[in-house]
């Protein structure tokens, strides 16, 4: 008996022995797994971040990390929207001498949505092109939210324009003259509709409202309607009868800017100052005094296009990355199929890590978002099969289309930069490859070489060229004058046509103010609301064809078209033949749009 209950008790701490071991055993498979499955997180985890952080696609090698951008790509140094300004072969000027993120020119939403002919020929781009900026006028959110949807896999954010203050923008009832309250609801509806619909950030530019509580307002509006970055123009919305600071052609209320940042606080979207920006040290000075996350230039960088190049410092033997453009593609082929799965995932993970941020910091969650935030490891182990994907796709294709890539000292380019004939010879070669308008083409050079151009009396011949040819040879003749300056010989007789001209020019301008104040007035004996109601009549500037075809006609019909055309402020006379009133005519005598005509308002209007 005795012997059995010790054979039982030997028998269960034998199997009790064996429980624990084969127990123990398990737990160390189990650690194992464990160890596995955090590894295994742990690459997934480094292959989004390395992804994220190879698709901030910068043109040099030196990381700003004071740049706490929350976008893949940096927003500190930026090239401004500009109507016939910031087009390609700009861009890439730029690029190459420190502007970071660039803005195409404004293009009409409803346009761009249903006309591939004007897709085309308003929007061109290269990989290397980036980051982009895709800028657009809109007043239905629908059309805008498709406009962006056809080019959200070839640019890094969509902008919508808020800051035009052209008349033709008060005529298409966009840009600045969306800023009334009365159409508050209409901007934050396309804003809103565009940040649910699209898989990249929504960005707004806008110009300062009447108050500072109002622009304060509205940046609130804006950010809670899902913009989550705001380019700030510190000058008044347009508006004929303001003078001075603020005013379309005064100094730029940059202290408005660090209002509006200040009132925002931490749950601002990002905020980009713009205006008063004409050197480097402009750029730092802004940055400091507003706070913003980054600047924007317009002006500055049209006279200067290395106007950022500083930002890389003083060591001039560091070498800077800079990739060689590729050819121009058609932009429907240029589509990637996978980069809208990824930009989908991605804008899932910045979503569950806003809501993580605003726990930490206290706020209150609805049921919703702490649900979204359960979803963080499907996310991402979504995102990191993707990758594998990609990487198995085109591992060839991407070696195949591997960007030329050059090395280039910090001094050669502080050479090349210093230079204004080489910027302007660079950028001719540029708008060769890249063929765009002739008008825009000479807007540029004649920016990047209007000290030399003025001195040497070849501005008109800059604007009267016909082809890049043609601008080569006078940048060349400026180079030789440089260089020789013997060369040069002074022409009385044109500087005294340019003289005439010259005053004529402020003789118009003294006239249109003039009449600007007039029409303003009786707008307001009238009590009408919009008290620029009567200079929007008649203001248009005829073009040279119109008068062309004018002469051809009779007199009563000469007149009717003349007003139907919408001209009626302007000196009929004085484009038919000439006017015998000269100066004491009422009417302007603007000089008819030819080809090359500039408004250099209008043409860096954004």
């Amino acid at each position: 008996m005795e012997k059995d209950i010790e054979a039982s008790r030997l028998e269960k701490k034998r199997l009790k022995k064996e429980k624990k071991k084969a127990a123990k055993k398990e737990k160390k498979k189990e650690s194992k797994k464990e160890k596995k499955a955090k590894k295994s997180k742990r690459k997934r985890d480094e292959s989004i971040e390395n992804f994220v952080k190879k698709s901030k696609i910068s043109n040099d090698t030196s990381i700003i990390t004071k740049d706490k951008s929350p976008f893949s790509f940096p927003i500190k140094y930026i090239l401004a929207p500009m109507v016939g300004a910031s087009e390609l072969p700009f861009r890439l000027l730029c690029r190459k001498y420190g502007a970071q993120t660039c803005y195409t020119p404004m293009m009409s939403s409803t346009k761009f949505a249903s006309d591939p002919k004007y897709r085309q020929e308003e929007f061109q781009t290269i990989p290397e092109d980036r980051p982009l900026v895709c800028h657009f006028s809109a007043n239905d959110p629908t059309e805008f939210t498709n406009a962006a949807k056809l080019v959200q896999d070839k640019c890094d954010a969509i902008d919508l324009n808020l800051g035009c203050p052209q008349r033709t923008a008060y005529l298409g009832h966009f840009g600045s003259y969306l800023l009334e309250k009365k159409d508050r609801k209409l901007i934050c509806d396309i804003v809103k509709m565009a940040s649910k619909n699209l898989s990249i950030p929504i960005f707004c530019k806008i110009r300062l409202l009447d108050t500072i509580e109002d622009t304060i307002e509205l940046c609130k509006q804006l950010k809670d309607a899902g913009a989550s970055l705001i380019a700030i123009h510190a000058r008044y919305r347009a508006s004929f009868e303001r003078k001075g600071p603020g005013a379309r052609d005064g100094p730029a209320l940059l202290d408005q800017i660090l209002k509006v940042r200040e009132a925002l606080g931490d749950n601002s979207p990002k905020i980009i100052a713009n205006g008063n920006v004409v050197t480097y040290d402009d750029v730092l000075s802004n940055m400091r005094f507003t706070k913003a996350d980054g600047i924007m230039s317009a002006e500055g960088i049209l006279d200067d296009p290395a106007l950022f190049l500083p930002r890389y410092g003083e060591d001039e033997e560091k070498c800077i990355e800079i990739k060689d453009p590729s050819d121009l593609k058609n932009t429907e082929d240029m589509r990637d199929p996978l980069q809208k799965k990824r930009r989908k995932w991605l804008k899932k993970l910045r979503e569950i890590e806003a809501i993580e941020a605003k726990v930490e910091a206290g706020e209150q969650m609805t049921k919703e978002q702490l649900e979204k935030m359960k979803s963080k490891d499907a996310v991402k182990d979504s995102l990191a099969q993707l990758l594998i994907t990609v990487d198995g796709d085109k591992n060839q294709s991407d070696k195949e289309s591997q960007p030329k890539v050059s090395l280039v000292k910090l001094k050669d380019l502080k050479i090349s930069a210093s230079d204004a004939t080489n910027l302007a010879q660079e950028y001719l070669d540029l708008a060769e490859k890249y063929p765009t308008k002739m008008r825009t083409i000479i807007f540029h050079t004649r920016r990047i070489l209007k000290k030399e151009l003025t001195k040497y009396q070849l501005m008109e011949d800059c604007i009267a060229s016909k082809s890049i040819n043609e601008l080569r040879e006078i940048v060349t003749k400026v180079s030789k004058y440089i260089l020789t300056p013997s060369l040069f010989t002074f022409d009385r007789e044109k500087a005294m046509k340019e003289k005439e001209a010259l005053e004529r020019k402020k003789r118009e301008e003294g006239k249109r103010k003039a009449y600007e104040a007039r029409m303003i007035r009786k707008a307001k004996r009238e009590g009408k609301s919009d008290l620029e109601h009567y200079l929007r009549i008649g203001a248009q500037v005829p073009s040279a064809e119109e008068i062309e075809m004018l002469k051809k006609l009779s007199k009563e019909d000469q007149l009717k078209r003349w007003i139907e055309n919408d001209h009626s402020q302007h000196c009929l006379a004085f484009h038919l033949d000439s006017c015998k009133r000269d100066r004491a005519c009422a009417f302007l005598h603007a000089d008819a749009k030819g080809v090359n005509t500039f408004s250099e308002s209008d043409e860096v209007a954004g």
